[in-house]
């Protein structure tokens, strides 16, 4: 098993890394591969709308973003952690997912997602909802903890002190690696669901 973390935050040690640690302990105990890839300090432009994708694929924009499609087809389960800026992720994880998940064409179904919101005080529900879309418009099962995932903290090193945010990141861990190996087995004897030829439809006719 392998779950791969995408963080938003631009610090390397910041109080969203503290929370991907308590995640990574956890998953190790376990017996789960993590690797962590921080795209919140690299330059991601938003998506162009060209559609290259659509023939081939992968992004035109040929940067981290396809490097990272390449290890999310790979991965069991998918964390994206982000701090919040005004109520909302950080704007170039956003411009990531954006483009992750549109070019990148390989079947996501059944690989288990789940999000975290790091904030001083407020914002972070409606961060949690908006990375949360990324995973249910593809497919793509949450992973639910004791709490909604979230951690508090603002000067670096404070997210230490918040007691029940890291055991919500414990408890999510634990819960993401037992529904990655029940899907792993439910594939097994069962197989994916059958899957209905896409219907697309929109309200301009």
């Amino acid at each position: 098993m392998k779950v791969l973390i995408l963080s938003g935050s631009p610090h390397a040690n910041g109080n969203t890394a503290r929370a991907i640690r308590e995640l990574e302990n956890t998953f190790n105990a376990e017996g789960v591969e993590t690797e962590v890839i921080q795209v919140g300090n690299k330059e991601i432009r938003g998506c162009y709308a060209c559609k290259v994708c659509y023939k081939t694929g992968k992004c035109v924009a040929d940067d981290i973003v396809n490097e990272i499609a390449e290890k999310f087809e790979q991965a069991d389960g998918l964390i994206v952690a982000s701090p919040v800026y005004y109520a909302s992720p950080n704007g170039t994880l956003v411009s990531c997912l954006d483009r992750l998940f549109y070019s990148s064409h390989f079947d996501k179904r059944m690989k288990v997602g789940a999000s975290i919101a790091v904030a001083r005080r407020g914002g972070c529900s409606a961060t949690f909802d908006m990375l949360n879309k990324y995973f249910t418009i593809s497919g793509m099962p949450i992973a639910s903890s004791q709490y909604w995932n979230s951690v508090h903290g603002a000067a670096p090193g404070q997210a230490e002190e918040d007691l029940e945010g890291l055991q919500t990141m414990r408890t999510l861990a634990k819960n993401m690696t037992f529904l990655m190996k029940s899907i792993a087995l439910g594939k097994k004897e069962f197989g994916l669901p059958e899957k209905e030829e896409k219907i697309s439809t929109g309200f301009v006719r």
